[in-house]
């Protein structure tokens, strides 16, 4: 075994990236192009994957740490690799460059041939998921080939996707394909079929890596070649070649032809590691060949936001179809939406849902068909509460920190999950899973659309640090800048129209979460204390909350508890 470090790849000309996720950690195991840590930029987030196989012997950066090209990303323990033996005789030259495909990481170089040379033979080849990374039932987003087509070697099978990345999965063997064993929608996993092809017979005797193959010009000795290979011949083996013809002289004016794009062997490999889609790419080369000026170009462009690549594109689609099937009563059994042609009543204008407005837009129908809502309307005496955060604000003018009833309504409804920690929980087929942590979850309005960013352990911060970070989020937010961790693993949500007004209204709980708390703009009313009216500041409240998991006598009870906390504040502390 031997030390290797991973460092960052070429990503654009983007100077520095913010580590938002490590995805290892010390004593991992990883596979040649598993993704390591995930890094964010103003408008677009990548993984960056290994480069080898191997034993995480450190990692060297930590979440929220500033990555450029050429950062040290982990130090892994690896097999050592093959040394590169020059050929004991010219047959062996005659090989030419990237014609071996040699597992990424292997300790030896053989070469699976399934039949002498010029006698190949063809056999059945099962092609499956290779290892991706620590993902679990990821979707079919998109399925490039059908029965019949012909394939080679690394060209793209389907388009998968998880939560945050989308990737093509290539596949291992050339051949032609004779059954489909994936559809649009399907959820898979490491080690599932995808195609059965029609190809050389011994290639899938080959040990996978990674389940990818690294092509590149590899000076093999002879005595370890098989016999078929090391022979002085002109024709390649099918299981090496993919092919039972000769294989042509290199002719500089004869543009390729093929499903491949145009592109080298390292070309196509430090696309890999960044994961763009060679198909996508127009090559500046000779003849249209892409170059690694190409690659780092269009990561620059989509790092940057000006470029989208199918499988975004693809995924917005999806989500489009999601809401028209949404907005469609037959999805549910019901009659069809009306259609309608409202330019015969008078002049109209169309305009595209923006993109968050579509995924909002899914998520919340989803949550409202699935999710049996009941919602509790209350107020709170808050009079006390906001004379002390009015006077906070005085004495912290000089902070330039503001204090938000927001803030207070965070700290409150900790206390309040603690007491009924049933409100604090999600389901999980017919288990309800407890959490013993705290992250708020606050809707903030943004010119893009509804946006929900978290605040994580709140339990563990004063109202003004929470007041700060609220700040911070909400600017973010409002920039397009909120990365996947700023608005996952919330355990509660509070969704305030303090600021624009209304009197009650009722929220929409946000899968997996079981309630959701809903504020209006607070007024001054007359309340009377038992022996005349006196004029209080009252908040409006509005609770929904799962009907699974919660019941009517926990919701009403949450509800006066929480407006306790807030007409005596001191409550927090017992």
């Amino acid at each position: 075994m031997a030390l290797m470090e991973v460092h960052v790849p070429d990503i654009g000309d983007l100077d520095e990236v913010t580590v938002i996720e490590l995805l290892v950690k010390p004593g991992d195991s990883v596979a040649a192009e598993q993704s390591l840590i995930t890094v964010e930029s103003d408008k677009a987030s990548m993984e960056i994957p290994s480069s080898r196989a191997g034993v995480v012997h450190s990692v060297s950066c930590k979440l929220g740490d500033k990555v450029k090209q050429g950062s040290l990303v982990a130090v892994l323990d690896v097999a050592d690799a093959v040394p590169a033996i020059a050929p004991a005789s010219a047959a062996a030259t005659a090989l030419p460059a990237a014609a071996v495909a040699v597992p990424a990481g292997a300790a030896d170089a053989r070469v699976p041939v399934g039949a002498s040379a010029g006698s190949p033979g063809t056999g059945t080849i099962q092609v499956r998921v290779p290892d991706i990374g620590d993902f679990k039932d990821v979707s079919v987003i998109e399925v490039m080939v059908k029965p019949g087509d012909q394939v080679k070697l690394e060209q793209s099978l389907i388009t998968v996707e998880s939560d945050k990345a989308s990737m093509e999965i290539p596949s291992s063997a050339p051949g032609l394909v004779r059954e489909l064993h994936v559809k649009l929608g399907d959820k898979i996993n490491v080690g599932d079929l995808m195609v059965v092809l029609d190809g050389p017979v011994g290639w899938d005797t080959l040990p996978p890596a990674a389940g990818t193959t690294v092509a590149a010009a590899v000076a093999v000795p002879a005595a370890v070649l098989p016999a078929a290979v090391a022979a002085p011949a002109a024709v390649l083996p099918a299981a090496v070649a993919g092919s039972a013809h000769t294989m042509p002289a290199h002719e500089p004016a004869l543009v390729p032809t093929g499903g491949l794009p145009h592109a080298s062997p390292s070309v196509r490999k430090f696309a890999r590691e960044l994961g763009v889609p060679l198909a996508e790419l127009k090559g500046s080369g000779p003849k249209g060949r892409i170059t690694e000026t190409d690659v780092q170009a269009f990561t620059r462009s989509v790092m940057a936001g000006g470029v989208q690549t199918q499988a975004a594109a693809s995924k917005e689609k999806a989500a489009a179809n999601e809401v028209a099937a949404a907005t469609d009563g037959a999805g549910l059994g019901l009659i069809p939406w009306p259609k309608v042609d409202f330019s015969k009543f008078g002049p109209i204008e169309r305009r595209d849902m923006a993109r968050i407005k579509k995924i909002t837009a899914a998520n919340l129908h989803r949550n409202w068909v699935m999710i049996p809502h009941v919602t509790n309307h209350d107020d709170a005496d808050i009079t006390e509460l906001e004379a002390f955060r009015v006077s906070t604000n005085r004495e912290n003018e000089k902070s330039g920190i503001k204090v938000t009833m927001l803030a207070f309504l965070i700290k409150a409804a900790v206390a309040a999950l603690r007491k009924f920690p049933e409100f604090n929980a999600s389901l999980d087929g017919e288990q309800l899973v407890l959490k013993q942590y705290y992250h708020i979850g606050f809707a903030a309005d943004t010119p893009n659309g509804l946006m929900v960013p978290v605040v994580k352990d709140a339990d563990k911060k004063g109202v003004i640090q929470i007041s700060q970070e609220m700040g911070d989020l909400a600017k973010k937010a409002r920039d397009g800048k909120l990365g996947p961790t700023d608005m996952s693993g919330a355990c509660f949500t509070i969704s305030s129209l303090g600021g624009i007004g209304g009197r009650y209204f009722t929220p929409i709980i946000n899968a997996p979460e079981v309630a959701i708390l809903g504020v209006c703009r607070s007024t001054t009313e007359p309340v009377w204390d038992g022996k005349a009216f006196v004029p209080r500041l009252m908040l409006p409240l509005s609770l929904s909350w799962d009907h699974r998991v919660i019941d009517g006598a926990a919701a009403a009870r949450f509800n006066v508890y929480l407006g306790q906390i807030l007409g005596d504040f001191r409550r927090v502390l017992l």
